[in-house]
């Protein structure tokens, strides 16, 4: 059989050649100083495949954490143990690699993955590094997920279908038994550090949850996290974890460096909302998560609140350099499923399909964590992660909010409007801002308008109000639902100076304006 280079290298570089896979040679600055020698998917990647990853403005992405999606490989199973929510289950890039094209069937046209980095040694709090946050070697691929190779396999097959790859970046610390902490403590904050810090300072220089906190101030720690960025180029975007406890400094250094490779950027500063959304993208960050937002929708859609707090957060995105690229979501890997906000299965389905539809609906990148697209259940870690289940599996409801899903974001992906259009909010009488929000998205290139209507209500509700908009006939909304169910049946005019909606309850839809 002949040998291609790649599998040579691979070879080369596997554990049992004795090559630089170990932790601590991986770990060490001088030997990530020269990313071009080892195998990084930025070599292993076929440059003709990639589209521009520079903007993902009319992205969908899905949010995937591979140890608990699919199982495609079960030789590298050792320890999973998958009745245990805190152990290996034993997904891997092999699963996620065929499941592509359910990944296509929903529509969704970008992957971000949780760390792939080989883990601590061990266990902490009982718990394995399944989720990926506790790297011990920033440049291999734990076994539990394959290898390198089997990474490549998964960017090419992504890229062969058009779909982009965001891959997670851990810049704030090793995991708690990581060799290097014991190898390099130099490259640690200390107690004393943390004790002597003050202010804001303490976010940085405390360790995050006692992760061992690296001194990201210091030149041969920023060599090292400069070398993983580039030892990863070649998918098409990075998601930056826990950006709050990293120095603004170092940021805007790192971020420099992804400009100019043409990497798209995604930060994560919980709780963020359009402040410091704003402030990030000002220094060099394409998008951050809008938590203020994701908030408000949960509160509204799930909690009975009104829509009062979604106005207001989407006010403030006015202040947001880049619109287009805020990441929009419902849940993800580090809160309560959506759908938890209900105590009853069948409503917290109502509930998922009613967000994802307004999800659809707003400027910016939404993103789907593995699971919300059937309404999948769950509280607090690890609860929210709980194994993804596929069509075999499901109860009619969840086909039904699969269904949902998939048309909603075929609505968005087939409207300019909805997809990469402005956004403008409508005034509503003062009574009816709890119950409705209505707004313009227009596409400046295309022409085309789309009225967004958000009905709020626990009913079926009419509504007519004074409005600029030109004359139309009855139009109905562009959302459908479920084969063999009724069409959503909402309808919009405009005639006379007023609009006229009606529109089903507890949902969201749109129409095209003439």
């Amino acid at each position: 059989m002949t040998t291609s280079p790649l599998v040579l290298t691979l070879a080369l570089l596997s554990p049992a050649a004795g090559a630089v896979s170990s932790p601590a040679a991986l770990s060490s600055p001088a030997a990530l100083s020269n990313p071009a020698a080892l195998s990084s998917p930025a070599a292993l990647s076929n440059p003709a495949a990639l589209s521009n990853p520079a903007a993902f403005a009319g992205q969908v992405i899905y949010q995937v954490m591979p140890d608990r999606f699919y199982d495609g490989d079960y030789t590298n199973n050792a320890g999973a143990d998958p009745k245990n929510p805190r152990a290996w289950h034993g997904g891997d890039l092999a699963g996620l690699t065929q499941k592509l094209d359910y990944i296509g069937k929903l529509g969704a046209s970008a992957i971000w993955l949780t760390p792939l980095y080989q883990q601590q040694p061990g266990r902490s709090f009982e718990t394995d590094g399944y989720h990926g946050y506790w790297p011990a070697d920033f440049q291999g691929v734990d076994p539990h997920f394959g290898d390198l190779e089997g990474f490549k396999k998964l960017l090419d097959a992504a890229h062969g279908r058009k779909l982009k790859v965001v891959l997670d970046q851990v810049i704030n610390h090793f995991g708690y038994t990581a060799p290097a902490v014991r190898q390099h403590p130099e490259w640690f904050h200390s107690q004393a550090d943390c004790d002597a810090a003050s202010g804001t300072d303490r976010e940085i220089v405390c360790p995050l949850a006692g992760l061992p906190d690296l001194k990201v101030e210091d030149k041969p720690v920023q060599d090292l996290l400069f070398a993983n960025a580039d030892f990863w180029r070649g998918v098409d975007g990075f998601r930056y974890d826990a950006i709050k406890h990293v120095p603004q400094s170092f940021l805007g250094a790192l971020l420099a460096r992804d400009q100019k490779a043409g990497t798209w950027t995604l930060g994560e500063s919980f709780g963020a909302g359009a402040d410091v959304i704003a402030a990030q993208q000002r220094a060099g960050f394409s998008s951050l998560f809008d938590f203020e937002l994701q908030a408000a929708m949960r509160a509204a859609v799930m909690g009975g609140s009104g829509l009062g707090q979604v106005r207001s957060a989407l006010e403030n995105l006015a202040s947001v350099p880049r619109p287009d690229e805020v990441a929009l979501f419902l849940d993800n890997h580090d809160l309560p499923r959506f759908a938890q906000g209900s105590l009853f299965e069948d409503q917290g389905q109502l509930g998922v399909r009613y967000g994802l539809r307004a999800l659809m609906t707003l400027r910016g990148v939404p993103i789907i964590w593995q699971g919300t697209e059937i309404a999948m259940r769950g509280g607090a870690d690890p609860d929210n992660r709980r194994d993804m289940r596929f069509e075999g599996q499901w109860t009619p409801g969840e086909r039904a909010v699969f269904e949902t899903a998939a048309d909603a974001i075929r609505v968005r992906r087939e409207h300019p409007a909805l997809s990469v259009g402005n956004q403008t909010l409508q005034s509503v009488p003062g009574k009816l801002e709890g119950d409705l929000l209505l707004l313009v998205r227009a596409d400046q290139v295309s022409g085309e308008q789309v009225l967004v209507a958000w009905n709020n209500a626990a009913r079926r509700t009419t509504y007519s109000l004074p409005s600029k908009l030109g004359a139309q006939g009855l139009t109905a909304g562009l959302f459908g639902d479920p084969a063999g169910e009724a069409p959503q049946r909402a309808g919009m005019s405009v005639s006379g100076g007023y609009l006229h909606l009606s529109l089903p309850p507890k949902t969201a839809t749109a129409f095209v304006l003439k």
